[in-house]
């Protein structure tokens, strides 16, 4: 008795693990691929010449992404500097080496910014959040022929 338990447990658990396995792919979305998804689903308006205290800023290397809130400048529609937002609710500048002038001339396009790389291949990218569009309405269904 106590063998047929334990097998069925352990099956149980196989299935359990497998399971989990198969729907991984879907969880391993890092924070800047989802919001990354949702910008290219909805678009974006353009980011207008200002100061913005909503955006996103990430750091990627390789798989790993991190987001922190931010504040951005923008400036002929070109990314001036971005920040990071801290806990007591000041602002520390990105500052990093940078591989070939990659933090010059960036450009905003679909509500993100072009990737600006670091001599260490970290990608720092700003989003913003607040650009995205309205979520379309799903197309309606037509209805069922009927027996007229």
């Amino acid at each position: 008795m106590v063998k047929k338990l334990l097998v069925a447990l352990s099956i149980i658990g196989s299935a359990a693990h497998f399971q989990a396995q198969t729907t991984a792919p879907a969880d391993d979305l890092n924070c800047y691929n989802k919001w990354s998804v949702k910008f290219d689903s909805r678009g974006a308006e353009d980011v207008a010449d200002g100061v913005y205290t909503d955006v996103i800023v990430t750091s990627r290397v390789g798989g790993k992404a991190n987001c922190w809130s931010g504040k951005a400048e923008v400036l002929h529609n070109k990314l001036l500097r971005c920040y990071i937002t801290l806990e007591d609710g000041t602002y520390e500048e990105v500052k990093r080496t940078w591989k070939n002038g990659s933090n010059k001339e960036v450009a905003i396009v679909n509500g993100i910014s072009t990737s600006m790389v670091t001599v260490h291949n970290e990608l720092i990218n700003v989003l913003w959040p607040n650009k995205i569009k309205a979520k379309k309405p799903a197309a309606k269904k037509a209805p069922e022929p009927t027996d007229d």
